[in-house]
């Protein structure tokens, strides 16, 4: 092709790329006129739903107080219409008047000990219903029965009158409530009528916001979907209420207000709603979502004395693309005559051209070679001086991105070497970092080079706790706090992933390591503040030293890692130094969890049985039930070595399982056949407590298996279990206590040991260590705190027992002090079945 035509060619489609450029703008420019549009659009509805949502709630308001003035109403004429004490009132006499005054349900509520509970009532699930727990309620039922004024600022207060607010009913959550409280001194009863679900939600569906938003839906073109998210609760673990027996979330922690949310996109709405609320700012984002691409806006809503909220607009973004696609369509086609003309014109000039098309080829190959950004100079103004000046805009363009290229590797070097979270140096740089430290160690005789591995203790809770991203937070911040702790010099911090830091000394002593770690340890457990939230942690280390523990780089750090294992199985909080025998405990660990997982697997473990005997009758009472591992390799391990490894391994749930199917079977099997019925007492793990409402589902189910009477079960706990996860452990207690079961205080006197469990929880024995017992001697010096033990016991109405038995002195001087239920070597060792029967069942 000769360069004529090639010229015609490059000028048209030249052209052709200044049109394109063009329509480009044109389709940019109409985009944002479009999504401006569609941003106005949203406002005005969001703040229509705003204001039908604040109406809403005052008009809510309006209602619930006239519902409220009605429920009064109501009470006095229950009052007039049933007698005075509860006993005469009959549950189908309240059905007939609940129906007869058109309100929903009537209870008649009335003390019972340190309780009110629902005594009388239309609605059986509100019989016996227990409201101990249930806050400012319980508080203004008190204050009614006393005739005090009503102190809560919730609900509403008339005379001898109170209104709680409208709420999920506690005994029946597939329900919705309005309750009245009534109340004047002449009857043993507070009367409780109350409208439900249709009375209550009626005014709600007919002028709540839900109209106004199906309008949106369905009138208004492109809006797919409208949410008033409660920011609070989104996104969140539900917030769920256990009371009565029943889980369910009340309406002010739902998640949802109004709307739907079938778009759903939890986690990047849940950020975004945080953000707009922080902000006060709309946030919008496009997402394909539901197999539909939708331009999502989350508008923050905040008013006067009410709670903010965000509205949240799905809008249809396909209908804006159809629009731009037509747009650019158009303008397409008007650009088809231009570069027809532009062709016929270029061929006309083509032969004006030419020349400098020498120059320009010259610069292009010195582009070719690599030579960028120099300009070739030209004052034509015409095709041809566009043309050099997009040679020159290109040789511009090469030599940013070959700069920006260049910049890019050694950013990409850098993040190859760092940790991106907290910018510190990570394990592949320290690896280098510790073997140049090593050579030099060599080279210029430096005395040492010490390992620090540092762990965050109960890291994982923390993260669990508080979210992901505060769990980043506070990484950079114990970060920052460990770097402000470390010498200026000889000193290297590094991340190596998740919650672990490494820090490498060189040219300190030991004595001056140490240091500077428990001075690192100290800073860390001070508060720490993210956000609202006060967070206290700790941290676990582990020492290792060149060349005293290893000369061989990768053994330097996994002798720390050893070690700060060592410090985490003390409690954490400590810094261990490597020696020897950590790694023959680590590894004598493992083969003991790999032999006690075999045991599990094929059955190998035993359950024997340590009778507890009534000294004063000398009959056995009842059976501790323990666990017994002889194993074909090691023999027998003891309970002491393999409990603590089954807890920390995990298997501490697949031992109790045992214990309970063979100890539940076996004395149930010995109480069929025995006059005097025994007792089974069965021990619990502290980590069985993790989860309790679970816990005790799982032991209501080995009873009921088989068929054992909880009145003859025993859970022994030791006071450590009472420290974790306390209020939900104290639930579970009560529960178990309300079942049937009895509920003992193993090893007492060796752990937390405070009065005010002992008077609050649902105890029932209190078991002396064997350690006590064992200090009385035979004139009965050392046996203060026994007497102790024994003297609380019987103050508090508590069964005691003995546990260490061995001598007939210290048998006698616990029958003397009034303790006269033992278990120990006196009468026997823990036995198997079948010894137990041979020795006690069969005689």
């Amino acid at each position: 092709m000769s360069i004529k035509k090639k010229l015609s060619v490059f000028f048209t489609l030249l052209v052709l790329c200044i049109l394109l450029a063009n329509n480009t703008l044109h389709y940019i420019r109409s985009k944002n006129r479009l999504i401006e549009f569609n941003k106005k659009e949203i406002t005005l509805v969001t703040e229509e739903i705003a204001y039908e949502v604040e109406n809403s709630k005052n008009s809510a308001s309006y209602m619930e107080n006239r519902m409220a003035q009605e429920l009064r109403t109501a009470s006095i004429a229950i009052q007039d219409s049933l007698p005075a004490d509860y006993h005469d009132v009959s549950n189908d006499q309240l059905k007939r008047l609940a129906k007869k005054l058109m309100i929903s349900h009537i209870t008649l509520l009335a003390p019972a000990g340190d309780d009110i509970i629902g005594v009388k009532s239309s609605d059986p699930k509100e019989i016996n219903m227990s409201t101990k727990e249930w806050g400012y309620w319980y508080t203004s039922f008190r204050q009614l029965l006393s005739q005090q004024t009503i102190t809560t600022k919730k609900g509403v207060t008339l005379p001898h009158f109170w209104s709680g607010p409208i709420e999920v009913a506690s005994s029946n959550p597939n329900h919705i409530d309005k309750w009245g409280y009534y109340y004047d001194g002449s009857t043993n009863y507070i009367i409780d009528p109350y409208f439900r679900d249709r009375h209550v939600l009626d005014f709600e569906k007919r002028f709540g916001p839900t109209n106004v938003m199906n309008r949106f839906t369905e009138n208004l073109e492109g809006v797919l979907e409208l949410t008033v998210f409660n920011p609070k609760n989104f996104g969140k673990r539900n917030q769920n209420v256990y009371l009565n027996g029943n889980k369910y979330i009340k309406i002010k922690d739902q998640p949802i207000w109004y709307g739907t949310y079938t778009y759903r996109n939890t986690e990047r709405d849940k950020k975004s709603i945080q953000e707009v609320l922080k902000t006060g700012k709309s946030q919008s984002y496009l997402a394909e979502i539901n197999h539909k691409k939708v331009l999502k806006t989350l508008v923050p809503i905040k008013e006067k004395n009410t709670p903010a909220y965000v509205i949240g607009v799905v809008y249809d973004y396909g209908l804006i693309e159809k629009e731009l696609q037509q747009e650019l369509i158009k303008h397409l086609l008007l650009s088809l005559p231009f570069i027809f003309i532009v062709l016929i014109i270029s061929f006309i000039f083509s032969t004006s051209i030419t020349r400098p098309i020498k120059h320009i080829m010259e610069h292009v190959n010195q582009i070719a070679k690599g030579n960028f950004g120099k300009v070739l100079n030209t004052r034509r103004k015409d095709e041809l001086g566009g043309l050099v000046a997009n040679i020159n805009h290109l040789s511009h363009f090469l030599k940013t991105y070959v700069d920006d290229l260049k910049k890019s590797q050694e950013e990409s070097e850098y993040h190859a070497y760092h940790d991106f979270l907290t910018g510190l140096p990570n394990r592949r740089y320290f690896k280098e970092q510790l073997n140049r430290r090593l050579i030099e160690s060599k080279e210029k005789s430096i005395r040492h080079v010490a390992v620090l591995f540092m762990d965050i203790d109960r890291f994982k809770d923390i993260n669990d706790t508080l979210g992901h991203s505060k769990g980043d937070q506070l990484i950079q911040l114990i970060a920052n706090r460990i770097k402000e702790c470390l010498p200026s010099a000889n000193s290297f911090l590094t991340r190596q992933g998740g919650d672990e830091f490494v820090i490498l000394f060189s040219d300190f002593t030991p004595e001056e390591v140490k240091g500077i770690t428990e001075k690192i340890m100290a800073y860390v457990q001070q508060p720490c503040y993210i956000d609202n939230d006060e967070v206290f942690v700790s941290i676990s280390s582990g020492l290792s030293f060149y060349p005293e523990h290893s000369t061989n780089l990768d053994t330097l750090i996994t002798y720390a890692d050893v070690a700060m294992y060592a410090s985490k199985r003390q409690g954490g909080s400590k810094v261990s130094i490597y020696h020897d025998s950590l790694n023959k405990k680590q590894a004598e660990k493992v083969h003991i969890e790999t032999r006690l997982r075999k045991a599990i697997q094929k059955g190998d473990i035993d359950v024997y049985y340590q009778p507890k005997i009534e000294a004063k009758r000398n009959v056995i009472t009842g059976v501790e039930a323990l666990v017994r591992w002889n194993d074909a390799e090691l023999g027998f391990v003891s309970p002491e070595a393999f409990i603590p490894i089954a807890e920390e391994a995990g298997l501490i749930q697949y031992l109790w399982e045992v214990v309970m199917k063979k100890a539940c079977s076996q004395v149930s099997e010995w109480n069929k056949v025995s006059d005097e019925k025994m007792t089974l007492a069965v021990n619990f793990s502290p980590r069985q407590f993790q989860d309790p409402v679970v816990l005790v589902n799982e032991i209501k189910h080995f009873l009921s298996l088989h068929r054992f009477d909880p009145a003859w079960f025993e859970m022994e706990i030791t006071e450590s279990t009472l420290l974790m996860n306390a209020e939900e452990t104290i639930k579970a207690l009560h529960l178990l206590k309300k079942y049937g079961i009895s509920i003992s205080i193993d090893d007492f006197g060796t752990g937390y040991s405070s009065l005010s469990y002992l008077k609050k929880l649902p105890i029932d024995c209190l078991k002396i260590d064997r350690s006590f017992i064992q200090d009385i001697q035979e004139d009965y010096s050392n046996s203060e705190i026994a007497q102790a033990i024994i003297s609380l016991s019987q103050s508090l109405k508590l069964e005691v027992i003995a546990e260490g038995v061995e001598e007939e002195y210290q048998k006698a001087f616990l029958m003397k002090n009034g303790c006269d239920h033992m278990q120990g070597y006196l009468f026997s060792k823990p036995l198997a079945a079948e010894d137990f029967e041979a020795a006690f069942l069969n005689s």
